[in-house]
């Protein structure tokens, strides 16, 4: 399995960051961690949205989709607003 996710920063809440992995536990952690250099002065984060895809390649295009695309991201970003609003 593969996933599509997104992590927020809880120290500097409008960012997010786009991602996608063959393990999502181990790369959530590697990001905490301070192991991914371009989340590294974001930490801590939090998982607020992944998707779950068969394939590496199809979870690829959901990124670039997502990352290159105004329209899909602030689809998405709707939607993930919305449920985090819900959540507290």
């Amino acid at each position: 399995m593969w996933y599509f996710y997104i992590l927020q920063s809880t120290k500097i809440p409008d960012y997010f960051y786009k991602g996608s992995t063959n393990d999502l536990h181990r790369r959530f952690a590697e990001h905490n961690a301070g192991e991914v250099s371009s989340t590294k002065p974001y930490r801590p984060l939090r998982l607020v949205y992944y998707e779950g895809y068969l394939n590496e390649q199809s979870a690829r295009n959901r990124e670039m989709s997502v990352k290159n695309s105004g329209a899909a991201w602030g689809a998405l970003m709707g939607r993930v607003k919305k449920s985090l609003i819900h959540a507290l």
